[in-house]
């Protein structure tokens, strides 16, 4: 008996027992996986634009989704925009303009092409969203960071998310930001604001000195790399310099106006739940097994918001 205690003894000495490995720390993008489905909210068709380019040298189709930016942004340039998709303007028109680290910006390259009627002169002042409280207690704005970092300070002001996007705000206005895969509207010089034929999209390092200064009206949530890919323009601005140089547009439709079985279905993460509050904290702060210092802060063009296709049921 002795014997076999002395031998329990010896070996509790030499295999000491395993302390409990920590839970690994998920990635933003494991949380994002993880959330519950009442925390996603789905994007309706009438809300998707679809943009189909001629099909790339190797003939492989490339579609580009843009979600359009709800109320109350932008909605003059957004009610041409619809008009514009419902009357197939851009059917046959092309990406004339590609900028490196800038935009990708596609429309009638010969500016002749007549628009349609009813289009809105969208005044300088819908750039942003005027007192947009309203006199009353502001929505709060889904904090970029940490507790001890609520809002992030950004031109302006300061920033957060509202209704899965992202915005600035000052006390009294409100405006989207131009982040990676936003869309906006080209215009002329001040006071023209452009109509909305002209679009572009974000493709490189966030170009915040546009804020408030150029209509955004959505964002590519599926193809950007078929616009950031291009080959950049060899003129002023990245435009083209020859006709063959553009990609050809086949045909901008709004979503809800193709075949049930062929729309488009996507939904974001709603940026009022508490998923979003833990993905936003684990982009600001990665402490996931690669990272070795948590930076305690990000961007707010850093936190893109979550956006998944839907199966067709």
């Amino acid at each position: 008996m002795k014997h076999l205690l002395l031998a329990a003894a010896i070996a509790s000495l030499v295999s000491p027992v395993h302390a409990q490995e920590p839970a690994p720390i998920p990635s933003p993008g494991e949380i994002a996986a993880a959330a519950p489905a009442s925390d996603w909210v789905a994007v309706a068709p009438s809300d998707l634009i679809v943009m189909d380019l001629a099909p790339d040298a190797k003939g492989q189709a490339r579609r580009v989704v843009i979600q359009l930016m709800p109320a109350p942004f932008s909605q003059g340039w957004l009610g041409n925009i619809r008009k514009l998709a419902a009357a197939h303007w851009w059917d046959g028109t092309s990406v004339n303009r590609v900028q490196d680290n800038y935009v990708a910006q596609w429309g009638d390259a010969t500016e002749k092409k007549p628009l349609p009627t009813g289009l809105a002169a969208v005044p300088e002042s819908e750039y942003v969203v005027r007192n947009w409280c309203g006199g009353h207690i502001c929505p709060p704005l889904r904090p970029v960071g940490t507790p001890e970092n609520v809002l992030e300070k950004v031109y302006g002001g300061t920033g957060g998310f509202h209704r899965g996007w992202p915005v600035a705000a000052d006390g009294r206005d409100l405006w989207p930001v131009h982040c990676y895969g936003m869309v906006g509207v080209g215009r002329n010089m001040s006071p023209d604001t452009g109509s909305g034929a002209e679009l572009y999209a974000v493709i490189g390092h966030a170009p915040r000195h546009l804020d408030r200064n150029i209509a955004l009206v959505g964002r590519v949530i599926s193809g950007i790399e078929y616009l950031s890919s291009l080959p950049r323009g060899s003129e002023a601005l990245g435009l083209y310099k020859t006709e063959a140089e553009r990609t050809p547009i086949a045909s901008i439709r709004i979503a809800s106006e193709l075949p049930a079985a062929e729309q488009p279905r996507f939904e974001y993460l709603s940026t009022e739940s508490a998923s979003f509050a833990r993905y936003a904290d684990a982009r600001a702060n990665r402490r996931d097994p690669f990272f070795i210092k948590p930076a305690g802060g990000a961007d707010i063009c850093n936190i893109p918001v979550p956006v998944r296709p839907v199966a067709a049921k």
